[in-house]
């Protein structure tokens, strides 16, 4: 039996992936080359946005034809997906199964095999995680601290298709970022849909005579994680994502300050700089609040490389409240932003509220969010020209090796395949909005 993984969305579902395919191949089932010769094709989802939606609906010709061609095909739907839409996937997937029930999915597989019936589960385990994963982007590697969230933004889907946030103990984090330095992976994600909202090991016992609560395991939060991770043994560079504003904490800048294998770089979603916007999209936090939360982590960390999220077109959104994300742009000048259209997600709270910006009217508005990025970010870059900087080289084209920076830059350089995996000290030619260019030096 051979299958094809096909996977959408962020590194969370990379990562899933990666659980995924080794659950398959534990069970004998060997990788694709090619996607006719697929026995079975799992689709790992995305629905952030309905774009991402739009993609799966996309591959129903695609599977029509496979199917075709190989009566005994079989396809699986999983990842984030809504229940709105599970009843219209069902018409072209022969299984849903939820990503979290993934140590379960041999019961599935078993009647895939006997070709008996259709069936959808929508059991919940936290456990899919204890799998060992097949890692598939050395020298990177993804480990997810926790899964799901708890915040319900207005606007996401994450607690719908994911569930409320349940974080790992910490003994399987550490042991797992210790296996992969052994392995010589050198670049190390945390993940979380709210990475720094992780805590662990916090146990209480009430005691019937006394009544007074106990706690026998002191608690670990994000912060003291970080530093544990920092403290194994190994050349490697420790990243994180996606953290939340309201629960950067003091203790967190601190740690990332004086940790030497925390890069200093930092995703840190604004979402919008207006405060009426924000309070509509559920963000417990001001355009103040966040302008001196950026300006914490740059007195601590100067050099740190800031990027952000940010959606435009928020039901309600006026020129005047863009008018605020726009002065937010300007003022904090970030390295890089991630900007998206809004779109109604059915099950959010946002989805009952006008959808009342035009279309061309949200794209106007990405645009010129676009623009200053690309002022400030080229000057970001620029003050780079002429430094010799570390680079983590992580794919080779066309003679062109191509990786990150410790700051978290691409980097493009002259070099051969087998330095992927190899830091490199890179001296800094050339520089535009959105990467640097430059040579290796001896």
């Amino acid at each position: 039996m051979k299958y094809q993984l096909i996977t959408y969305g962020c590194q969370m579902n990379k990562s899933d992936s990666e659980r995924i395919a080794a659950f398959l191949e534990n069970r004998g089932y060997k990788p694709a080359s090619k996607e006719n010769e697929a026995n079975l094709i799992v689709v790992n989802m995305c629905s952030v946005r309905q774009s991402a939606v739009d993609r799966v609906f996309g591959l129903k010709p695609k599977f029509k034809e496979l199917k075709a061609a190989n009566s005994k095909l079989k396809t699986i739907l999983t990842g984030c997906i809504l229940r709105k839409d599970r009843g219209k996937f069902t018409e072209y997937f022969d299984y849903i199964l939820d990503i979290k029930n993934l140590s379960n999915w041999s019961k599935s597989l078993m009647l895939i095999l006997d070709d008996r019936r259709k069936l959808t589960i929508n059991e919940h385990f936290a456990n899919y995680l204890e799998i060992q994963p097949k890692y598939c982007s050395f020298p990177v590697a993804f480990v997810p601290i926790s899964n799901g969230c708890s915040n319900f933004c207005s606007y996401c889907v994450v607690p719908y298709t994911r569930g409320r946030e349940i974080c790992r103990k910490r003994k399987e984090i550490l042991s797992e970022v210790k296996n992969l330095i052994n392995q010589n992976y050198k670049e190390i994600w945390l993940l979380g849909q709210n990475v720094n909202g992780y805590r662990s090991g916090s146990t209480q016992i009430s005691s019937r005579i006394t009544r007074i609560s106990t706690q026998i395991n002191a608690e670990v939060n994000f912060a003291k994680l970080l530093k544990k991770v920092n403290d194994i043994p190994g050349d490697f560079w420790l990243r994180f994502t996606s953290p939340h504003p309201k629960d950067f904490s003091n203790e967190l800048i601190d740690i990332m300050a004086e940790c030497e294998k925390i890069t200093p770089y930092l995703n840190l979603p604004v979402q919008s700089g207006d405060n009426e916007i924000l309070k509509k999209m559920n963000r417990p936090y001001t355009a103040r609040d966040y302008k001196n939360l950026v300006k914490k982590i740059r007195n601590k960390i100067p050099e740190i490389t800031l990027s952000t999220d940010v959606i435009v077109g928020f039901p309600g959104e006026t020129k005047s409240h863009f008018e605020n994300t726009v002065k937010l742009f300007k003022e904090i000048e970030f390295d890089m932003a991630y900007i998206a259209q809004y779109s109604p997600r059915p099950g959010t709270a946002a989805v009952k509220m006008e959808d009342n910006v035009p279309k061309e009217e949200k794209k106007k508005r990405e645009r010129a969010l676009t623009e200053i990025l690309k002022k400030t970010a080229l000057e970001k870059n620029k003050k780079y020209l002429q430094r010799t900087i570390e680079v983590l080289p992580l794919e080779w084209r066309n003679g062109f090796l191509i990786g990150k920076s410790f700051h978290y830059k691409t980097v493009k350089f002259k070099g051969g395949k087998d330095l992927i995996g190899k830091f490199q000290k890179v001296k800094i030619t050339n520089a535009t909005s959105f990467g640097l260019k430059g040579k290796i030096t001896s």
